[in-house]
């Protein structure tokens, strides 16, 4: 038996055990790499998915709104500083992680390249898209690499109320005039579909899905966690009163599991590939920001070398 082949093998026994993996520990490359596109993709949605809501604080129909707002969009910030900090211990560093965003050869959710165009928008997505996060994200406190799963907790939490408080602007909606009922059903009729887009392509189509859940990267498949939103989310809209705009929706009481229509996946892949409708918009933000704040970057460097340099310096300036 080669080396290699036993070190594999000792590996996937640390998994089966359920051990956390460190980052000072032997693991396959294939692991590495999967983890690194994985947690920086996440990374990736959490820093692009304050864009369609930053855009809204300054319009938010009330001070209350406002603040709950801004406290959400600054919870993602710190969200998004995790995930790369953990990505950070597989070996690659934090440039080189922007760098791939900026020039569009890493990925991040698909569903922040659909616009906001009401305030409703932003009570579908803390509902529809942050309950998404919460399913798949649950499952991350328990996955195989100790980094990882440890910055899961606190980001559950977070989003845990983040998806309250949509569901909350949702109901204050619904049950307030004909027009603002309107405007609930018609953000949730634009955000249902994408937002079951977000667990990723069916299990068939996702190569990767196999091995990642016998690494224990993922516990359960896109398909299951697709289910199980689904089966979450349909009885929240009747509570509201809204419609899910799914004529092919129906609870089947054999398998104890709601039915539903078709997902456009041409729609899916053409997100993905960079055709959606606000991905140029959301990468020319991305990369703006990253050049315009270079100063403050530039700053904090030099404040930081001073400090390494010049003890005395440091008193004086602390």
């Amino acid at each position: 038996m080669s080396p290699e082949i036993n070190l594999n093998e000792k590996f996937q026994a640390r998994i089966d055990a359920g051990e956390k993996i460190e980052p000072k520990d032997w693991m396959p490359e294939k692991y590495r790499k999967t983890h690194i596109r994985q947690i920086s993709q996440h990374a990736h949605s959490e820093i692009v998915g304050m864009l369609p809501e930053g855009n809204w604080i300054t319009r938010a129909p009330t001070l209350k709104r406002k603040v709950g707002l801004l406290a959400k969009v600054q919870d993602e910030a710190g969200h998004g500083l995790y995930l790369y900090s953990a990505a950070e211990t597989l070996g690659i560093s934090r440039d080189e992680l922007f760098d791939q965003l900026h020039t569009g050869r890493a990925k991040y959710s698909s569903i922040f390249n659909y616009p906001t165009l009401s305030w409703a928008d932003i009570g579908a997505i803390g509902w529809l898209v942050d309950g998404a996060a919460i399913i798949n994200q649950v499952m991350l406190t328990r996955t195989s690499y100790g980094p990882y799963a440890r910055a899961m907790v606190r980001i559950c939490k977070e989003e845990s109320f983040h998806q309250r408080q949509g569901y909350e602007i949702i109901l204050g909606l619904a049950n307030g005039t004909t027009e603002q009922k309107e405007m609930a059903q018609d953000a949730l009729n634009r955000f249902w579909w994408p937002s079951l887009m977000m667990f990723g392509p069916r299990d068939e189509d996702s190569p990767n899905t196999e091995q990642s859940v016998k690494w224990k990267i993922k516990r359960k498949t896109n398909d299951e966690l697709r289910q199980q939103f689904i089966d979450i989310t349909v009885p929240q809209a009747e509570f509201a009163g809204l419609t899910i705009p799914d004529p092919d929706l129906k609870w089947n009481e054999e398998r104890g599991h709601y039915d539903f229509g078709p997902i456009d996946w041409d729609e899916f892949w053409k997100v993905v590939k960079g055709n959606g409708p606000c991905n140029k918009e959301r990468l020319a933000a991305r990369v703006d920001a990253w050049n315009e704040g270079a100063w403050v970057r530039d700053a904090a460097m030099g404040y930081a070398e001073k400090r390494r340099n010049d003890e005395t310096g440091f008193s004086k300036t602390a």
